[in-house]
């Protein structure tokens, strides 16, 4: 917690991610136990919100002179992550909290070695495409707009390893399936 209480930005992040499980939590009790569908909109509605403010705060930190460090970078990546599964997030909580609450159908997991599971794990890549594109983009922005060119080395490489997290994913996640699922298929 130390890293927390020394850099603000750290525990704006932290703010974030426990503002999007407290919004999620609250919005499906509103939903589901509460049957208050507006209120339900409106926290679900509000998880994006976040987002915006990290950004601001992220930006300002950095207009005011701060050094960009390994956490300004963070907050690219969570950011990029935050919008690009927030959605489906959202969706895998509902579903689980629908059927648990309200009598809605199981969860449906796709089963290993399944073409529904190799289309599955290619969403989910492409989810992690769209997250490495938001953080190109945001980071970049600062690289372009707010930092100075001696500044912008430790956001540059942010960028760079956000897109081996992408080929990783790729080789780790939908080929690995997708050869697995051909080799089960070649044996039959």
């Amino acid at each position: 917690m130390q890293l927390a209480h020394d850099n603000p930005i750290v525990a704006l992040i932290l703010a974030c991610e426990i503002g999007l499980w407290v919004l999620l939590g609250l919005g499906l009790v509103a939903r589901y136990l509460l049957r208050l569908r507006m209120l339900s909109t409106l926290l679900l509605a509000a998880i994006p919100l976040l987002d915006v403010v990290l950004v601001v705060a992220v930006t300002l930190d950095l207009l005011h002179g701060a050094e960009p460090r390994s956490v300004h970078g963070l907050a690219g990546v969570y950011l990029g992550f935050s919008v690009a599964f927030g959605p489906s997030i959202v969706r895998w909580a509902d579903v689980r909290f629908a059927h648990r609450f309200a009598g809605g159908p199981p969860p449906v997991k796709p089963a290993k070695g399944t073409p529904e599971r190799v289309a599955h794990l290619w969403r989910e890549w492409n989810r992690v495409v769209v997250a490495a594109v938001i953080t190109s983009v945001v980071l970049g922005g600062l690289v372009l707009f707010v930092a100075t060119p001696e500044q912008s080395g430790t956001l540059h490489w942010w960028i760079g390893r956000v897109w081996v997290v992408v080929g990783i994913w790729l080789v780790a996640g939908p080929l690995w399936e997708s050869g697995g699922s051909r080799a089960r298929a070649d044996r039959r």
